[in-house]
């Protein structure tokens, strides 16, 4: 069964997706490319208590869409750090930088939307990156 496009419907459980790990970050991408037409990407990261994220960055083009899922995540957007806890939204527009990582003692997961674009395609370099430079202590 296709849809517009040729595309496929999906239906993931809870946990299926494909993995990355990154030590004490770990990403599971729902949908991406060529599932999307390239129009978005959907992913999962799950953050260890304590963990820094990648460091303060902005994409040119791309959006971004962060709801938090379980527990609570601190988010650099512009020059601000705000605590989002569970069921919290944030959009950052193109161009404007931003970073995530979990101070608390829980661990933390939050549903991703980059778009548009394929996001996962760039997972091989982030996983290598993040091997040669382990997430540190957030706090």
């Amino acid at each position: 069964m296709s849809g517009t496009g040729g595309r496929n419907p999906i239906f993931l459980k809870r946990g299926e997706g494909r993995g990355y790990d990154m030590g004490r970050i770990k990403a599971n991408f729902k949908a991406d490319g060529d599932e999307t037409a390239n129009q978005y990407s959907i992913s999962e990261w799950l953050m260890e208590p304590n963990t820094k994220g990648i460091g303060a960055h902005s994409h040119e083009q791309e959006n971004e869409i962060f709801y938090v899922l379980e527990g609570t995540m601190s988010f650099l957007v512009g020059d601000e750090w705000r605590d989002a806890e569970q069921g919290s939204f944030i959009f950052v527009p193109a161009g404007v930088q931003h970073d995530f990582e979990n101070r608390s003692e829980k661990p933390a997961i939050v549903l991703n939307i980059f778009a548009p674009g394929a996001f996962e395609a760039k997972m091989v370099q982030i996983v290598d990156w993040f091997k040669e430079h382990p997430p540190r202590d957030a706090i």
